[in-house]
Parts: structure tokens; sequence; C-alpha cells
């Protein structure tokens, strides 16, 4: 969640971290569906980004754990 400090999609999410597209959006279903994360279409994309709860989870507002 801390790759979220701006909006992201998921193919870029998975090349960041070298897995498949399809694991990462299953756990971004799962955060997205607790509230932790929001998504919004961008043309054919769709971007993840924090929520306030997400953030605060992800210690955002702390910038000494980043």
């Amino acid at each position: 969640m801390r790759l979220l400090d701006e909006p992201l999609p998921t193919i870029e999410i998975a090349r960041r971290f070298r897995v498949t597209p399809s694991a990462v959006s299953q756990h971004l279903r799962v955060l997205y569906a607790n509230g932790l994360l929001a998504r919004t279409r961008d043309g054919r994309q769709v971007l993840y980004r924090r929520t306030p709860m997400g953030d605060g989870l992800a210690g955002a507002s702390d910038p000494t754990r980043r």
C-alpha cells in the first residue's frame, strides 16, 4: 500500500513487484473491498490510490515510516 502514494494501474504495480497482474488484481480487490483503496477509470486503465483509511494504515501521515 505504501507504493500507492500516487495513483497507479494494476500493470504498473505488477511490474514494480515482478509478479503477474492477476495476482496484484486479487490483492487490490481485497484492499478496495475493505475501504483501504479507491479506484478510478482513466481510459482503459483502472488507477488505484489509498483512501484516508489506507493512508492511516500505511503510515502515510508519518514521514519517518516511508
